[in-house]
């Protein structure tokens, strides 16, 4: 089975020709994984770089104490694990199947050969080093600077820009089924604390929240709440 049509929207490889995808695809290798699996737990040694075929997976930090951040949520299209493939240095993060996921793997010394052959994918690469480069840093420049609030807002919005599809009524909506810890989670914030900010968003119709799906109704006024 040829995944090349796949492999051209991934931004580390859609600026291949038609055949180095095809040699690309026949390299890769199938994984399933049930939803709430671990795909690899951070200290793990990286062996694999793997690319979302179906499902999501969310990228985490955790501590001893149980307390989770989630530093992204990936979809088809999305690659992830490159980095301890690069440096030799084990995972830095949790990689956690949020559904049934289906995941095709490229193993170190392919990716390695492949990438050495291939300067254009190393430019394409180094984008999409640069883009997590950014994410972390826009985490700790919230965390550090950011209320409880503003930081929901970010989310939300980050969700809609990457995630979101415009709704009947003219807002956006963020397909994916989120949980109040879901949320929590990814702002880095207690449970509580989104919840109650979530809450005051809905009363003052910004957005609605409803079977865990969001909508954004005016994503401008949650700009401002971030930006003011």
């Amino acid at each position: 089975m040829s995944f090349s049509q796949l492999l051209a929207h991934v931004p580390m490889f859609e600026h291949l020709a038609s055949e180095e995808l095809d040699t690309l695809s026949a390299l890769l290798q199938q994984r399933r994984y049930s939803k709430g699996e671990v795909i690899f737990h951070q200290g793990d040694v990286g062996t694999a770089l793997f690319i979302v075929r179906k499902g999501e997976v969310a990228i985490r930090l955790s501590s001893a104490e149980g307390k989770e951040v989630i530093l992204a949520l990936l979809g088809r299209g999305d690659a992830f694990g490159e980095l301890a493939l690069l440096d030799g240095e084990p995972r830095s993060t949790d990689a956690v199947a949020r559904e049934e996921t289906h995941l095709l793997s490229l193993h170190q010394e392919d990716f390695r050969r492949f990438l050495s052959e291939r300067p254009q994918v190393a430019m394409g690469l180094l984008a999409v080093l640069s883009q997590m480069v950014r994410r972390v840093t826009q985490l700790v420049h919230d965390s550090a600077f950011l209320d409880a609030r503003a930081r929901l807002a970010r989310v939300l919005l980050d969700l809609a820009r990457t995630q979101g599809q415009p709704s009947a009524s003219g807002g956006i909506v963020i397909p994916k089924q989120l949980t109040q810890a879901d949320l929590a989670n990814l702002c880095g914030v207690t449970r509580e604390s989104a919840n109650k900010w979530l809450r005051f968003y809905a009363r003052e119709g910004l957005l609605s929240y409803e079977n865990g799906q969001i909508t954004l109704a005016d994503p401008e006024r949650l700009r401002r709440d971030v930006v003011d």
